[in-house]
């Protein structure tokens, strides 16, 4: 019985949308002519005829991303200021990681700024900055990516709003399952498409900007005095003949057979000599 509900349903629709007409959905029950149900892209598309087909003006949907990476003499001071711009244009710090190493202190900063106030924030974190190592900032146009969810996710809220309807006609256990399967289904749809909206508005809203500061560490090796060094080297050739002697006497077994070996040879020698 649900199938042929909703076979009779796809041409309701579809008169709906060439006529401009609403024809009482109560009627589909009379219909036994009909084949089996099958709910595909027909639905969809009977939706989308009924739309505007008048193409508006629409808003550019620019995501804006960069990362700039620049040496410093003074770590401190470098993160105290862009974290004063950053409170300025009401921007946030995503990540934070610091890294050492025997030649420099890195610091990688990921911030978010509102997409309005990114150059304006970029400038004043430059003013600061000599010379950039690199600094690279891209723009992705999302405008056709959200228009097309927005769009599809209209369709599949007109399509939950029209299988609602059936659903309060259904007479039956199983027509109730299986409206409910297929309801089910579009609001499973119309959560992921909501998300991706979501997602595709924050990005849009908030740029990125990755900030990499660094400092170059003076190798200690290199600041001591020639003293220090004299009195190290002293120590290390010290140092060098204990090894030695743990050496020998790790072998020793090898030592001892040498030399009987060399005098048993020499002992040889005299008694062919004689």
């Amino acid at each position: 019985m649900i199938k042929k509900i909703l076979n009779l349903f796809v041409v309701v629709v579809l008169l709906t949308a060439c006529n401009g007409g609403g024809e009482n959905l109560e009627s589909y029950g009379n219909n036994k002519a009909l084949g089996n149900m099958v709910i595909d892209k027909d639905i969809e598309e009977s939706v989308e005829l009924k739309g505007n087909n008048e193409a508006p003006v629409v808003e550019r949907k620019l995501i804006k991303t960069g990362d700039v990476s620049f040496e410093t003499n003074d770590l401190s001071a470098t993160r105290n200021h862009i974290e004063q711009v950053l409170k300025k244009y009401k921007g946030y710090i995503a990540t934070d990681n610091e890294y050492k190493s025997s030649q420099s202190i890195t610091t990688n900063l990921t911030v978010r700024i509102p997409s309005k106030s990114f150059d304006d924030f970029l400038n004043e974190v430059s003013s600061k900055v000599s010379r950039f190592d690199s600094k690279n900032i891209s723009v992705n146009d999302v405008t056709e990516q959200f228009l097309d969810v927005e769009a599809r996710l209209k369709v599949k809220k007109e399509l939950e709003q029209r299988y609602s309807e059936i659903l309060k006609k259904a007479s039956s256990v199983k027509e109730i399952i299986e409206v409910e399967r297929e309801l089910n289904n579009v609001r499973s749809e119309i959560e992921s498409m909501e998300g991706r909206l979501k997602y595709l508005q924050n990005q849009v809203s908030y740029s990125t900007l990755t900030i990499r500061f660094y400092k170059t560490e003076i190798s200690k090796a290199y600041s001591k005095s020639y003293g220090k060094r004299l009195a190290e080297a002293f120590s290390s050739g010290i140092d060098n003949i204990k090894w030695f002697f743990i050496g020998l006497v790790n072998i020793w077994p090898f030592i001892l057979l040498i030399i009987i070996l060399i005098i048993f040879i020499k002992k040889r020698i005299k008694r062919k000599k004689g």
